[in-house]
């Protein structure tokens, strides 16, 4: 019975790699990897060895025969990953097995390549791909930076804490934490406790893995009242991020907009209509649990600028999601678009995934259901035009084909996406949000790397960094070799260790 790949998928490839019959796509050197919102197994070729359940980091992988519930149905989406591909061969009696191709060397490191000292700012999936490679291919001692008193990044504190199966990859990268050439060094802010030019000075090399920790604004009037909120804080308040008070969220409305469906948006969803029971021994923050379990908040609208064949959201959250049994799900049938959108949706697309919930016509100036039951509500082609209110929400003004509609809400939730903010004495693209580089070398600062999101926008999940802090470490591994890098007065270690960092 062959191996499939289910919702936690986090894109790293570590299956791959192992996979004795080159059955996991796509691989990272094909033109898919990166793109489609998962890896998937061919069951035509799995020889059911199990080496890619092993090596996975975040438990994704299981025997088709066993899947239950909402995972029985990625035996059929990743058989239906294989429907319309053709399959490499190399063997006419077994034109179902995926030949390998020759093996690429895309590094070659000489024998005197010197230890580096190398700087790392930032613990979460990027940071720690670019030291998981730094330690384990070369003889480079590593400092690693973070400015909060817990390690993690975006595993710590932007994975939802219903998702325990993606956090666990935070396990795979803390082991690097206890490496003999690595120093922790946590509480720790460029700008604020060391600047960039001290730690260029200290180092031969810095890379920077500060992620995109700001939300982009709407750009309406109104966005900045009172009970208008950013997700990137809500998903900070349920994880516990030191930077946000229990109390900063209110849950006194029975009507919360989130505007915008992607995966972060249905996190907050999620999360604002769960039973807090189910919540109980996740990683959550306490305090927030417990203001969950005082919440007033009856119903979340997932509000949607275009139509269900477009929504952000991947299709294994959205199937997670669609799986729950104790929150009723309603499209809204405002727009004869969205339902014949949704009617017309074949088997594999995304608008597919809704054919079997519910339609109504919202009446959005009556409060939520009267019996008190938790429900979420897509609703589509719908863009926001102006959160009403005077001096805190009452209300958000969209606009659509049949004009203006008023969603009456006391909380309207930002969930358009993450932004790169600028890091004091280092290039800022105000445009992309990012720091400017090529191949992760920052433009005009020798010695200076980036990775992850503030590299190249906040796209991808957390194994896109893999590949993406494979090209800066390339990057500075050839500056390396080319000579590149500016001459450092070398100190002892003991020395460093005296410095500020210490």
């Amino acid at each position: 019975m062959a191996f499939a790949i289910t919702q936690t998928c986090c894109n790293d490839a570590s299956c791959v790699a192992v996979c004795p019959v080159n059955c996991i796509h796509p691989t990272p050197d094909e033109p898919d990897f990166g793109s489609t919102e998962m890896l998937y197994v061919d069951p035509r070729t799995c020889i059911d060895c199990g080496a890619c359940a092993d090596a996975c980091p975040v438990d994704a992988i299981f025997p088709v025969d066993l899947l239950t519930g909402p995972l029985q149905a990625y035996a059929g989406i990743n058989a239906d990953y294989y429907t319309d591909r053709a399959v490499d061969v190399f063997d006419a009696a077994s034109p179902n097995f995926h030949a390998w191709g020759q093996p690429v060397f895309s590094r070659t490191i000489p024998s005197d390549f010197p230890a580096l000292d190398v700087a790392v700012v930032g613990t979460g999936p990027a940071g720690m791909y670019a030291v998981e490679d730094l330690l384990l291919h070369t003889s480079s001692r590593v400092t690693l930076i973070d400015r909060l008193p817990v390690a993690g990044g975006l595993v710590r504190y932007g994975v939802a804490p219903d998702h325990p199966s993606t956090k666990k990859i935070g396990e795979v990268f803390a082991r690097f934490h206890h490496h003999p050439r690595l120093r922790l060094r946590l509480g720790v802010e460029v700008g604020r406790d060391v600047t960039v030019e001290e730690l260029a000075a200290r180092h031969d090399a810095v890379i920077y893995a500060v992620g995109a920790s700001s939300a982009r604004g709407l750009g309406i009037p109104g966005e900045d009242l009172a009970g208008s909120v950013p997700a990137t804080k809500v998903v900070a308040w349920y994880n516990g991020h030191p930077d946000v008070a229990a109390g900063e969220i209110d849950l006194s409305a029975e009507r919360v907009v989130v505007v915008g469906n992607g995966n972060v948006a249905l996190d907050v969803a999620r999360i604002l209509t769960a039973d807090p029971r189910t919540l109980a021994g996740t990683s959550i923050s306490p305090e927030a649990l417990a203001r969950l379990e005082s919440s007033k908040v009856r119903e979340v609208v997932l509000l949607g600028r275009r139509g269900p064949d477009a929504a952000a959201c991947t299709r294994p959250e959205l199937l997670a999601l669609i799986g729950q049994e104790d929150v009723e799900l309603v499209v809204d049938a405002h727009d004869a678009r969205v339902t014949e959108t949704i009617d017309a949706a074949g088997p594999g697309e995304k608008a597919a995934l809704l054919q079997g919930i519910r339609r109504e016509t919202v009446d959005w100036c009556a409060p939520p259901r009267p019996d008190g039951r938790r429900r979420i509500v897509f609703r589509f082609h719908s863009a926001p035009a102006e959160v009403l209110g005077d001096s805190e929400v009452r209300g958000l003004r969209v606009t659509g084909a049949a004009g203006a509609t008023e969603i009456a809400t006391g909380q309207v939730v930002r969930a358009v996406g993450y932004r790169g903010t600028p890091l004091p004495g280092l290039p800022f693209d105000e445009d992309t949000g990012t720091i400017p580089n090529s191949a992760g070398r920052v433009a005009d600062r020798p010695g200076t790397y980036v990775v992850g999101w503030i590299k190249r926008g906040p796209s991808g999940g957390i194994g896109t960094n893999r590949e993406c802090a494979r090209e800066t470490v390339t990057t500075l591994l050839d500056d390396v070799i080319a000579g590149k890098l500016p001459r450092r007065a070398r100190r002892s270690r003991r020395a460093r260790a005296g410095l500020r960092l210490s």
